[in-house]
């Protein structure tokens, strides 16, 4: 089981830019596809991001492609998500999540606690 803890979340105003971090506990963390999910109140849980374990491979979803970049230091067993021209339906609870094999679904095996963006506008 990996454990993960999300970092950087915080209350920016539309435009402005946030950088989360997650970081994972476990040693084998550069053999896991590493996605971003967010969860906005009233609203199902939804794809963001996924960048596969070696970073060749990475997928957005259409609502952030071209604003938020994924990335990753196997080093240091963290996954970013940088996150520029924020705007106000950005605002949600981010997750990281880990898994085997690189997915836009739900299906992921672990889960951070989340770390909470708000975006005034």
């Amino acid at each position: 089981q990996v454990q993960l803890v999300e970092s950087g979340g915080g209350l920016v105003q539309a435009g402005d830019s946030l950088r989360l971090s997650c970081a994972a506990s476990e040693r084998t963390f550069s053999s896991y596809a590493m996605g971003w999910f967010r969860q906005a109140p009233g609203k199902e849980r939804e794809f963001v991001a996924v960048i596969a374990w070696d970073a060749v491979r990475v997928i957005y979803a259409d609502s952030v492609k071209g604003r938020f970049t994924i990335s990753r230091d196997n080093a240091k067993n963290t996954v970013y998500l940088q996150m520029d021209s924020l705007k106000p339906e950005d605002t949600a609870v981010y997750y990281c999540a880990a898994r085997r094999r690189i997915s836009t679904g739900p299906d992921y095996d672990d889960w951070g606690q989340g770390t909470q963006v708000t975006v005034s506008s």
